[in-house]
């Protein structure tokens, strides 16, 4: 009897993404709202950004009914996997290391660089002390590459290490860098050479939403027949953006 109510558990759990009592289930889009122009939180306190933009229309073109809620980086992958929410749509980099705990939708941001920003561009990239946002790919390059890591929990603080000398650079996205260095004024400036990382962007699902993520990927697909990813890539992220050839 046991086996039997685990079962049907585990049945129930793997179709319920679609359908709850009966009823179409609300989709929990799970984000930081800390990382523009990724996501962020505007004026009136909202999601927005260029991964509300085109989740909003992926929910559209999936016909599922869709709401945000902002988790905290460092456990956001806990998080959807104990079930607080269905998605991560967070500028999250697909890797082999993440695909062992979560699946991914294909991508809805081609790969990109990653960059280091820093108040100088001979900053000491190699034996200085580099920030990044902790559990990012971008720290475990970091880690790795026998620089000093500095770990903070969110882009905004490893910006502000850089800006009060605790860190002599920054390594992140560089789509994220690029509207901070427009913005300091010359303050900061890029260092160093691009270093490509991971498989693109992509949203993050439970490995037993099966259903789900194949109807984010029918959305995404569409979205770059038409020419709507790329349009909101340029929209966001400037005419230089990488696009989807």
């Amino acid at each position: 009897m046991k086996k039997i109510i685990l079962s049907t558990v585990a049945l129930a759990m793997t179709a319920g993404v679609a359908m709850a009592d009966g009823h179409a289930k609300t989709i929990r889009m799970g984000t930081e709202g800390a990382y523009p122009p990724y996501n962020f939180l505007n004026d009136a306190g909202e999601v927005d950004g260029y991964e509300r933009e085109m989740g909003d229309e992926m929910c559209k073109r999936a016909e599922l009914t869709c709401e945000w809620v902002t988790n905290e980086w460092d456990s956001i992958i806990p998080n959807l996997t104990s079930g607080n929410y269905d998605t991560i749509i967070a500028g999250m980099l697909i890797t082999d290391e993440r695909e062992e705990v979560i699946d991914f939708t294909q991508n809805y941001i081609p790969p990109a660089s990653s960059a280091y920003m820093a108040k100088s561009a001979d900053a000491d990239l190699s034996g200085g002390v580099i920030a990044a946002q902790t559990s990012t790919i971008q720290a475990g390059y970091v880690a790795e590459s026998g620089a000093t890591l500095l770990e903070f929990a969110t882009y905004d603080d490893t910006v502000a290490a850089v800006m009060s000398g605790e860190a002599d650079a920054v390594f992140a996205d560089k789509d994220a860098l690029v509207p901070t260095v427009e913005a300091s004024g010359g303050e900061l400036v890029f260092a160093g050479d691009d270093v490509p990382l991971g498989g693109g962007v992509g949203m993050g699902l439970r490995e037993s939403d099966t259903e789900l993520k194949e109807k984010f990927n029918a959305a995404i697909t569409s979205m770059k027949e038409d020419g709507t990813i790329n349009a909101a890539i340029v929209k966001w992220f400037g005419e230089d953006a990488k696009v989807f050839e």
